[in-house]
């Protein structure tokens, strides 16, 4: 089954649309200048209300190591997106600090931003579309890009998926999991229907594939 990851929540109303629906993994912004930045004290509050089975990833620009893996020790997030330009060093040190899964971020530009993967110790990366600042914009790259190029670890996709595309994108790369967030929202607020038609996108074509 293909990992389901909503990214973006600052509510404890999306915790209750999340809980009735096959997530996997929910996503918290620790990025000021992001507008779905949430406070760790308000993260905590959302986490508390999840079902265990969903687990949190918090997404993080060039933080403070310590802090990401203070923000595990508090039973905040169970795992750690690192956004920004982080080198394989930032990752190693981030790794001595805390045993939780890490992704890496790939912000695809061109297929030059697809090699040396296998430099940076992580458990997943997350393929997004290359933007000037960080954060989604609902932009999707040009997955011909990733033909004939082995990714070394499991990858969600990421960056313009809707409910209306991702089954044909999935074909296309099969990835291990996908992340949306600006297209289940309706006035930058996660919209339950949005959600719901998203998810039963992805499932379907997990069916399919069976």
């Amino acid at each position: 089954m293909t990992v389901i990851k909503i990214c973006g929540l600052r509510r404890l109303e999306d915790a209750a649309i999340l809980n009735r629906e096959k997530v996997d993994a929910a996503g918290f912004i620790f990025y000021p200048p992001s507008r779905r930045f949430v406070r760790p004290e308000l993260a905590g509050k959302i986490k508390k209300a999840l079902r265990p089975s969903i687990r949190t990833v918090g997404v993080f620009v060039k933080e403070k190591p310590e802090r990401i893996a203070a923000l595990h020790e508090a039973g905040i997030i169970d795992m750690a997106q690192l956004h920004g330009d982080e080198s394989p060093d930032d990752l190693a040190i981030v790794r001595g600090l805390t045993d939780m899964p890490l992704i890496k971020a790939i912000r695809v530009r061109s297929r030059e931003s697809l090699q040396n993967l296998d430099q940076y110790d992580c458990d997943y990366f997350l393929l997004d579309a290359f933007t000037n600042d960080y954060g989604g914009k609902g932009k999707r790259f040009d997955l011909s890009l990733l033909e004939g190029i082995k990714i070394p670890k499991p990858f969600f996709l990421a960056g313009g998926l809707t409910a209306a595309n991702v089954a044909i994108l999935m074909t296309s790369v099969h990835p291990y999991g996908v992340d949306v967030s600006s297209a289940v929202e309706t006035d930058g607020i996660k919209d339950a229907q949005k959600i719901h038609a998203f998810i039963k996108a992805v499932r379907r074509k997990d069916e399919e594939d069976e």
